[in-house]
């Protein structure tokens, strides 16, 4: 019997939504469709906007998340448009996993209140409408993910490194998993059946978008070229890789809440700048190097680290990456048959498969859950889709 699910996946680069179809009924799930949406700038800087409080922000956000299922609705509708070229049909796809966009994530703010119950559990939320995608696309909707592993004392992040485990894991020896989106995660895998560790390195992507945005007016720094312009700055490298969650133990997760314009801008406060390439340059370096001392610290004997999100395709991080780890094997995900770009929307399938089979998709070891759980939640698709 076919085991096809889908996996939509809009990441903290905040560029666009991926979307996978994927075949569990192998070995190896292969990616049957892939296909990507932009958002519109317009809608981008919204979403970057409600990361921070603002005027009138709840109206905001449920607007927004009506607009995210909508682009998450092209995204379905082309991935069946592509698979329905290979014989396989809307009625054969048994759910959608649908993350959300992340834009509060503050697993350790608990609040004072007395009726709470002592719960440790603190908070994240991504804006999503999965009701309004299973209605628009007919299809049913697993989304919510992390909310299960918050309520269990955990950190609800990262999520990727179960499927990172059932994908990429090589029995003889260590490897890592580092994706690298507006935030970077690192998942380590063990050889010989080894606990699966997995935490947020720190800063993806996010600062050297917003400042290659705010100094050349494109959204990102291609290839990393600009930044290859530039030269480090050792001062300021060092003051950045000195705060404070870099040397925090895992687990631990984190995001724009703490990694953003204006946490760069305090850091900037009275630094010499001698040119804006110089700081794209160096923020390069915070990304590679973060990364780069996590491995070493929490996994000395990995010989191999694939690399996914939009991060694999900037050389210079990449150069960076491969300098700071001589002995170890830095490469993307290709090499292991699944393109950057598609790993973590393949991800999201796979959680919603495992809720599907109500196995669990986190990890206490990675999260720091009381315990494994089964994550997510069933939006079930109406009768008859009202189709856009």
């Amino acid at each position: 019997m076919a085991d096809y699910y889908m996996g939509l996946m809009s990441g903290t680069s905040l560029d666009g939504a991926d979307g996978v179809l994927v075949d569990f009924d192998l070995p190896v799930p292969r990616v049957m469709a892939s296909a990507s949406v932009p958002f519109p700038d317009a809608f981008r800087a919204e979403l970057l906007a409600l990361n921070t409080a603002g005027h009138n922000e709840l109206h905001r956000a449920a607007l927004a998340a009506n607009q995210l299922a909508m682009v998450y609705t092209q995204v379905v509708h082309a991935l069946l448009a592509q698979a329905g070229h290979q014989g396989v049909t809307a009625g054969q796809v048994r759910a959608i996993g649908a993350h959300g966009q992340t834009v509060r994530h503050r697993p350790q703010e608990f609040g004072d209140d007395p009726l709470s119950g002592g719960s440790d559990a603190g908070y994240t939320l991504q804006l999503n409408n999965p009701a309004l995608l299973a209605e628009l696309t007919g299809l049913d909707v697993v989304a919510d993910f992390r909310t299960a592993d918050l309520a269990a004392g955990g950190q609800g992040a990262p999520l990727v490194p179960a499927f990172h485990h059932a994908v990429f894991a090589q029995p003889q020896r260590d490897i890592a998993v580092l994706n690298i989106g507006g935030i970077s995660n690192l998942t380590l895998l063990a050889a010989h059946g080894g606990a699966v560790k997995g935490f947020d390195c720190g800063p993806g992507n996010a600062l050297m978008d917003f400042w290659c945005l705010q100094h050349t007016g494109r959204p990102y720094d291609a290839s990393g070229a600009w930044a290859a312009s530039g030269t480090v700055m050792p001062g300021l490298l060092a003051r950045l890789l000195a705060a404070p969650y870099f040397t925090k133990a895992p687990p631990k997760s984190t995001g724009r809440d703490l990694f953003n314009p204006a946490w760069l801008t305090g850091q900037l406060s009275g630094a010499e700048v001698s040119a804006p390439q110089d700081v794209q340059a160096t923020l390069t370096a915070l990304t590679a190097q973060a990364c780069a001392r996590d491995l070493i610290r929490h996994a000395p004997h990995t010989t191999e680290l694939l690399v996914c999100g939009g991060g694999a395709f900037n050389d210079e991080l990449m150069r960076q990456l491969a300098q700071a780890l001589p002995g170890v094997r830095v490469q993307p995900t290709t090499a292991c048959g699944l393109p950057p770009l598609q790993v973590e929307a393949t991800a999201f399938a796979w959680l919603a498969r495992a809720w599907h089979h109500r196995e669990p998709g986190s990890l206490p070891a990675v999260t720091g859950a009381r315990g494994p759980r089964v994550l997510g939640a069933l939006y079930v698709a109406p009768t008859v889709a009202h189709c856009v």
